[in-house]
């Protein structure tokens, strides 16, 4: 759903190709959400059928110009308006920290400083993209600066979360918690932790 709505977005500033459109993606959008060429060639036959937007020129080797239609815009508006964002609500990541305790201090302490070093690789490539000064006044540069900015507080803030649980490994609740499971496991198998 997302990626037709930002289809409608790009041409809402403006016509473009689709080639124009691929561009456009790989400049900013695709931070927020990835797109192949043949995902955004096929939402724009998808878009035209629903009658969304229209070929407006055609070019030499086939290439066609598209603008969003006044329905277009009318759906554009309807889903920045009246649909709920529907937000990560599954995280691989965030489903394995709850399961750490299983493996030995070390490799939790790893597995999270790998996490760190992750966003601290993402923060900086956003903020190559925030310093190439390619923000203009466009509509599309001016909110997708704003949008940048998240990306950017949002890795700083994942860098230091990750280091702060990776300190937290050696609390005295979680090597509490690490006895407790090991205790319980032995319990249920005699034989499981001798030699350890």
């Amino acid at each position: 759903m997302s990626l037709r709505h930002a289809v409608l977005g790009l041409l809402a500033e403006s016509p473009a190709s689709g080639y124009d459109l691929m561009k456009t993606f790989d400049a900013s959008l695709a931070h927020v959400w990835p797109a192949t060429q043949s995902q955004v060639y096929g939402e724009l036959n998808k878009l035209t059928t629903a009658g969304l937007i229209e070929v407006v020129a055609h070019g030499p080797r086939g290439r066609k110009e598209y603008a969003i239609t006044k329905a277009g815009r009318a759906e554009l508006h309807h889903w920045l308006i009246e649909v709920e964002p529907v937000g990560p609500q599954r995280h691989d990541g965030l489903l394995r920290v709850f399961f750490l305790g299983v493996l030995t201090p070390l490799e939790a302490r790893t597995y999270l400083l790998q996490q760190a070093e992750r966003a601290a690789r993402a923060h900086a490539g956003y903020q190559e993209l925030a310093d190439a000064g390619l923000w203009d006044e466009e509509m599309i540069a001016v909110y997708g600066r704003i949008a940048l900015e998240f990306g950017l507080r949002q890795t700083a803030m994942v860098e230091e979360w990750a280091n702060w649980a990776a300190k937290e490994i050696n609390s005295d609740v979680a090597r509490r918690s690490r006895e407790a499971v090991r205790e319980q496991a032995q319990g249920g198998d005699p034989e499981q932790g001798q030699g350890e």
